[in-house]
């Protein structure tokens, strides 16, 4: 993960979009994408935000990333070769980022 003063979505993005794919070929993983997004939105948007649904904002989720990517530096985490609980969460950010199309916004 790159320190620039931008968005980090679209770090974000660049590095961890192509697993989505991984995601539609196999169940599990996809459960498991599915449960980190459900995490993300829970630790981002109240549930009382209102009727119309969560809706996650572009500024809430990058300040999330940076603080969560923030932790990853500090620790010195390198991405392995599978799935670990940081790629499942980094990859559920991405889910994110392009349903609510927040690279654009």
């Amino acid at each position: 993960m790159s320190d620039s003063p931008g968005c980090p979505l679209t770090d974000v993005a660049l590095a961890y979009l192509p697993r989505l794919a991984e995601v539609t070929s196999e169940p599990g993983l996809a459960a498991a994408v599915d449960q980190h997004a459900a995490a993300v939105c829970d630790a981002l948007v109240p549930a009382q935000r209102g009727p119309e649904g969560r809706t996650v904002r572009r500024e809430e989720l990058a300040d999330y990333v940076r603080g969560f990517t923030h932790g990853l530096s500090e620790a010195e985490w390198a991405e392995p070769a599978g799935h670990d609980f940081v790629t499942l969460r980094l990859t559920a950010v991405c889910w994110l980022i392009r349903e609510h199309d927040l690279l654009d916004a």
